[in-house]
């Protein structure tokens, strides 16, 4: 048994924008459905998930690597990761049209997608609840399964509701250090207007980094001031950081989730994907923080 507490976790149990943000780069105004949609590459992991939650999978011809959930997308022809894509890497696998992520890159390289002739629609990604439901109606749009779309969307939302509800009535909120990397000591933690950030949020947690978007390498003394009850981490992301390693690091042993050796590591993919799997992510999430609190 470890002298410390540790937790691995893995999965459990009206449209509005600006229509310019979605448009296919040879389509009209307007149009946001894909007139020949039997060979999409797919680019981020949470719109291959929703496809596939669509019951449309028949339409994927090509995938990115972060595209690795349900099992059957890895059998799809793999481009490359979502945000270091090559044109001609996509382009081999001669989709009818693309359905990207917002972020994926790098950006000249979704420009000169966007100007072939294949259609392109990059989907919004924002890190909420409402997010994901754009998300679904938005992909279930351009695949022409708007019906089908609504289904799936009020089913998540009920879900949604129904996980975050689960913490509505936890007082005492603990405070969350999001981890993404520590290289030569340095913490590289999660601020605003992240995954990170509205993960933690909808698990009725708190970020306890508040001074910046984005990630960001911090000082010593940010993270002794952050204070948080809980280090979060990914655990299947780049080079692994051992436990006695990040919790022998002075300003993480100096906060009270070092001297508690509070530590929650997730699959990255679950935790920060926004795609149908979140609520069981939120309910997970929770769960670690506060046990017999949260209310089923």
């Amino acid at each position: 048994m470890s002298c410390f507490s540790r937790i691995v976790v893995g999965p459990a149990i009206g449209l509005s924008l600006a229509f310019a943000a979605l448009l296919p780069s040879n389509a009209s105004e307007g149009t946001v459905v894909f007139a020949d949609p039997s060979r999409i590459a797919a680019i981020g992991g949470s719109i291959t998930e929703i496809v596939y939650a669509l019951g449309e999978e028949k339409h994927l011809v090509a995938r990115d690597s972060t595209s690795n959930y349900p099992k059957a997308a890895l059998d799809l022809p793999d481009v490359g990761y979502m945000r270091q894509l090559s044109p001609e890497g996509v382009l081999s696998v001669n989709p009818t049209a693309i359905l990207a992520l917002h972020g994926s890159g790098p950006r000249e390289a979704v420009d000169v997608l966007k100007k072939t002739s294949i259609p392109f629609i990059e989907v919004p990604e924002h890190y909420s609840h409402e997010g994901i439901i754009e998300k679904v109606r938005i992909v279930g749009k351009a695949l022409g399964v708007d019906a089908k779309a609504e289904v799936l969307a009020k089913a998540l939302d009920a879900k949604l509701t129904a996980a975050e509800q689960q913490t509505a009535s936890i007082k005492e909120r603990k405070r969350i250090l999001f981890v993404l990397s520590m290289q030569g000591g340095k913490i590289l933690a999660a601020g605003r207007e992240t995954a990170a950030d509205g993960i933690v949020k909808l698990a009725g947690g708190v970020n306890a980094v508040e001074g910046f978007s984005g990630y960001k390498q911090m000082s010593d003394e940010a993270i002794i001031t952050a204070g948080p009850d809980v280090i979060l981490m990914m655990n299947n992301a780049g080079p692994p950081v051992p436990d006695d390693e990040l919790f022998a690091n002075p300003s993480i042993a100096s906060t009270p989730a070092g001297a508690a050796r509070k530590l929650i590591r997730m699959d990255g993919a679950y935790l920060l994907g926004f795609g149908p799997r979140t609520a069981d992510a939120i309910h997970d999430l929770a769960v670690s923080l506060y046990g017999a609190q949260v209310k089923d």
